[in-house]
């Protein structure tokens, strides 16, 4: 089968192309298929989260002043929101979509799913694409968060002071103008994006799972270490865009808290650390479904690679060194030397298999996504010039 022929078979897959949502970004002209007009999209959410609080909060003459503890453009948490995450969470959508369809493919054209199991793998796909098209799905996500979204950024994520949005009478929150867009306009627009995208994840893992439960060709001596799967691996890469836009809403939050509530970035270390760990555990779990088909394929090839070698190396010993060596066959430049050592390599490779289909290259660049969007705030514990000091001198 030709190279050509092999890829045709492989599925429309995307996790992003479907879903009410979608479907009303290409009527109101905000996408074209699959996935163009990207810059349109992060220009207009943004606008219709953010810059109505702008014009309201100046309209309140509560945009630098009006004798308010946080004016808009004090609050750090609203504008990295939606003018820094938002966008972020946008773009991601691209990413993702440009990278699944050739890794599913690789998963084909390297012969992972074998010819007897590609009905069951595509019937996976289109169970994948079938939850991903979902209409109640968006629908009770809108719920949660005009419920139980609403509620929780009441109680974790508003100041208890006079803002711009909002001011405490008696221990109750008196929405501004400005404050009810921002509690019913901006926030589940976010919200809603930020869930829409865990769903997407959650199919991922689902659609992994049924995979993993196919009759998988693995080939211990593939050099990825993986079996052939390293390709999956490349998958935690493509959500490095989500991780980093939920660092940044984490370090938003922290700079409110730090220059208006008088805490300190000490006060947040198991918040970060946290994040930091929840976030790139959720995106390598889904890959770990795979582990009982790489310890298996480890065990199988240790044991056949490892009679293949006791046979060469029987013959090889019999040949060179317990009888007479051929007197036509010099031993410098012999392939049985060469052969020997490769052998040798491929049952090294066999012995390195990794139990997860992907190396802590994936978990470092994770981690630096997530972490990364903190960093400014360490300004708030040590001037910039001692900072850099103490940055130069753990380096050198």
């Amino acid at each position: 089968m030709s190279d050509a022929a092999k890829f045709d078979d492989t599925p429309d897959f995307s996790l992003m192309l479907g879903g009410p949502l979608y479907q009303l970004f290409l009527r109101l002209r905000m996408a074209k298929p699959p996935l163009d007009l990207l810059t349109r999209r992060m220009i207009i959410m943004p606008l219709i989260s953010w810059l109505p609080l702008l014009l309201m909060s100046a309209l309140g003459g509560q945009v630098v002043g009006g004798g308010i503890t946080v004016p808009f453009l004090s609050d750090l948490g609203v504008h990295v929101r939606f003018l820094l995450a938002l966008p972020l969470l946008i773009a991601a959508e691209v990413i993702v979509h440009q990278h699944m369809r050739p890794i599913l493919g690789q998963l084909l054209q390297r012969g992972i799913v074998p010819p007897d199991a590609r009905p069951r793998f595509h019937a996976c796909v289109e169970s994948a694409m079938r939850l991903r098209n979902s209409i109640l799905a968006e629908v009770l996500l809108i719920a949660f968060v005009y419920t139980a979204g609403h509620q929780l950024w009441k109680q974790q994520l508003v100041l208890h002071t006079a803002t711009w949005y909002a001011s405490v009478v008696d221990g109750v929150l008196l929405l501004s103008p400005a404050g009810y867009w921002y509690a019913f306009v901006s926030i589940p627009i976010y919200q809603f994006i930020f869930l829409r995208w865990y769903f997407r994840l959650f199919i991922w893992f689902r659609f992994l799972w049924q995979v993993s439960r196919l009759d998988l060709r693995l080939i211990p001596t593939h050099p990825d270490r993986a079996g052939g799967l390293g390709i999956l691996g490349n998958t935690a890469f493509m959500f490095a865009p989500i991780l980093s836009a939920q660092g940044a809403v984490l370090s938003g939050v922290m700079a409110g808290r730090i220059f208006f509530a008088g805490q300190s970035l000490q006060d947040f270390t198991w918040e970060i650390v946290g994040l930091v760990v929840v976030l790139v555990v959720l995106v390598h779990v889904p890959l770990m479904v795979f582990t009982p088909h790489l310890l298996r394929a480890k065990r199988e090839g240790r044991r056949e690679y490892g009679a293949l070698a006791s046979r060469y190396v029987s013959e090889f010993d019999q040949k060179w060194i317990r009888a007479d060596p051929p007197e036509r066959e010099p031993l410098v430049g012999s392939a049985d030397i060469q052969s020997l050592a490769d052998l040798a390599n491929s049952f090294e490779v066999v012995n390195r298999m990794q139990p997860v289909p992907f190396g802590k290259e994936t978990i470092i660049l994770l981690v630096v996504a997530t972490a990364l969007p903190v960093l400014p705030l360490m300004l708030t514990m040590f001037p910039l010039d001692e900072l850099i000091k103490r940055l130069l001198g753990i380096l050198l």
